[in-house]
């Protein structure tokens, strides 16, 4: 009796809420840490119209009413080799939404026209509600694709590498923002549903351990195949010989494939006239990952609507039939900085006429009919150029913006006569298409010795603070950033691309930043970034370049070289003992004026030290007077 009683006082009081709690768990007997997260009703609603408006579009292709994009990117000459059947590709795509990428891997620090070939199909699919990627390759390009070359691709250093992902990845942000105003343009719907992402495959590649690569997907693939493709037996035959990093290179792009396609249902790649071998190989490893899933709870579907597919767009080549790009040395690179848009404008003024129509299809989102009236206009008059204007001003419009495309046509204009097109439905200069088109020149050059200034002054150094003192409020508010590992002091991982606020820190913690000990990363804003170079200080003070804020570079060094110029003009040499006593000479007659209102004059130094020497004198003799006893006028001390 008595350790029944005591089992009893130990037993738990279940109180009413206790029994509530329990009466919930009966009703969800899902443990706490397998409960499903809760979805908002607004994003299902989303969901449910999103699809609902899809099923609308399919109808309306079936019947007749709408166009097919696929039909759309071959009538334009956009497809040249599909992995798959086309028919069934275009039925994939009329029921379901399926996700497209482009990859490009960062090998220069700028892409080229040539790369717009694969990105234009891409923008199509997006604006007729496909979701949309694009892929910077920050880990594949650590190892180098060796699709139609003969000889292996240099290896890029860190610094480099993280420079080349900075400069595309503003260059791509840039080209999304233009791409937005072309579809507003051109009267294109803003489907909530057509998700379009800026990627960097180190995000996933660089966690991949060799285990999880070896046990998914490289125990599955056969040699044989693989050692049959023409890009593996050209280079090892013909070639300097193939690595195994090379060798590996499009199972590493299938792993991509696979990742976006489980994670954000991408299921089309993209890619240029060489790279359809790795396209088929994608494929095959992107299946081979789904089909030898282990846990069941994690396999996806494998029927025909969820087949991976893709195709290649043609080869662009120059006027002698070469093929554009950088290794050929004749890539029209789209960094205003390497070619400026004048010149881009200017290269496709200088297309010929045979060719001038294809590119209208290939590099506009003009309508067909719309081409078709501006090819008419042209063939009536051709010393017009009426095409050429059309294409380079499209062309330039969506690189750079269309702002800078209409005062480069109308110099082209002036320059060499021609018509220009009409333009209709251009961007507001206020709009976010401005902020992202006129971006400075975001890669520098300055010396080491600038490591040694505070995190204030490094910005006004870069250019991305007006003073110091500006510079400093930047860094208190957080609103200066420097490339590294977040929350970390050290520097990039390679192939990756993070930011971490600046702080207030000593001027020797700037140097764990470094990549490579001679790279420095640093952003203000949206889209306002330095990449700095740093270069030997000797090397810096020979090519007699300054940067704001430099010791030794301010108004005692301009008035100098006045006084030499002055001199000079007289044909008088001085000696800098003579330029010195001159330079004294002039600081104390010279009136300083004030920097936000320059018609307020500071008194000199030789007027500030003739009052202060009267000012003192007028004391001088108060106080004998005071000593005297004699009063001031008018003052009657009343004794």
């Amino acid at each position: 009796m008595a350790a029944r009683l005591t089992a009893t006082a130990l037993a738990p009081i279940r109180t009413a809420s206790h029994s509530l709690c329990v009466g919930r768990q009966l009703r969800n007997p899902l443990s706490r840490d397998q409960q499903i997260r809760g979805i908002a009703h607004s994003y299902l609603l989303k969901v449910s119209e999103g699809e609902k408006r899809w099923k609308e579009r399919a109808k309306q292709i079936q019947d007749g009413e709408l166009r097919h994009v696929w039909d759309i990117l071959d009538e334009r000459g956009y497809i040249k080799d599909v992995a798959g059947d086309p028919d069934r590709i275009k039925e994939i795509m009329r029921v379901k939404r399926i996700g497209a990428y482009v990859g490009i891997d960062p090998t220069a620090d700028s892409m080229h026209v040539g790369h717009m070939l694969a990105l234009m199909p891409l923008f199509w699919l997006w604006f007729h509600g496909h979701p949309a990627v694009t892929l910077i390759g920050g880990a594949t390009a650590r190892i180098g694709d060796p699709s139609g070359r003969l000889t292996s691709r240099q290896q890029l250093s860190n610094a480099d590498i993280s420079k080349n992902i900075t400069k595309l990845h503003y260059q791509l942000t840039k080209l999304w923002h233009n791409v937005i105003q072309m579809r507003i343009k051109y009267g294109y719907s803003d489907d909530w549903a057509a998700k379009r992402h800026l990627l960097n495959n180190n995000m996933w590649l660089g966690g991949l351990t060799t285990y999880d690569f070896i046990k998914r997907l490289a125990r599955h693939t056969r040699i044989g195949p693989m050692l049959s493709r023409d890009t593996v037996k050209r280079k090892m035959s013909e070639g300097d010989g193939m690595s195994l990093g090379e060798f590996m290179y499009p199972l590493m792009q299938g792993w991509d494939f696979w990742h976006m396609y489980s994670k954000i249902n991408i299921q089309m790649q993209i890619g240029g006239s060489d790279q359809y071998g790795n396209i088929v190989a994608g494929i095959d490893a992107l299946k081979t990952i789904r089909e030898t899933e282990e846990a069941p709870y994690a396999r996806m579907e494998t029927g025909w609507q969820h087949e991976p597919v893709g195709f290649t767009v043609p080869l662009l080549t120059d006027s002698a039939g070469n093929k554009l790009g950088k290794s050929e040395g004749n890539a029209i690179w789209l960094d205003e900085f390497k070619t400026s848009a004048f010149d881009l404008y200017g290269y496709f003024m200088c297309r010929p006429d045979e060719e001038v129509e294809k590119l209208l299809k290939l590099f506009t989102f003009l309508p067909m009919d719309k081409i078709e009236s501006v090819m008419e206009q042209h063939k009536a008059d051709p010393t017009k150029r009426i095409a050429q204007h059309n294409l380079a001003f499209e062309f330039v419009s969506l690189i750079h913006g269309s702002q800078k495309a209409l005062v480069e046509a109308q110099q082209h204009q002036y320059r060499f006569g021609g018509q220009l097109p009409h333009i209709t439905k251009e961007p507001e200069p206020s709009s976010g298409l401005i902020s992202a088109n006129t971006r400075p020149r975001s890669d520098i050059r300055l010396p080491r010795s600038v490591m040694q200034l505070s995190p204030a002054r490094l910005l006004f150094a870069a250019g991305l603070a007006p003073t110091a003192v500006e510079g400093q409020r930047l860094v208190k508010q957080q609103g200066a950033y420097v490339a590294a590992q977040p929350g970390q002091k050290r520097g990039l991982v390679p192939g990756n691309l993070n930011w971490t606020p600046m702080k207030m820190w000593y001027p020797e913690e700037t140097a764990k930043f470094l990549l490579d000990d001679r790279m420095l990363i640093l952003r203000k804003g949206k889209h306002n970034v330095r990449i700095i170079e740093l270069m030997d200080d000797d090397e810096w003070k020979a090519s007699g370049q300054t940067y704001p804020g430099e010791p030794y570079t301010g108004q005692v060094r301009r008035m100098k070289q006045e006084i030499i110029a002055q001199a000079a003009e007289r044909g008088e040499t001085m000696t800098m003992t003579q330029v010195n006593k001159m330079l004294k000479k002039k600081g104390r007659e010279a009136r300083l004026k004030v920097a936000n209102n320059p018609e307020i004059e500071m008194p000199s130094k030789l007027e500030m030290r003739e009052r202060a020497k009267q000012t003192r004198m007028h004391k001088d003799e108060e106080k004998a007077e005071k000593r005297a006893g004699k009063p001031k006028d008018g003052e009657d001390f009343g004794w």
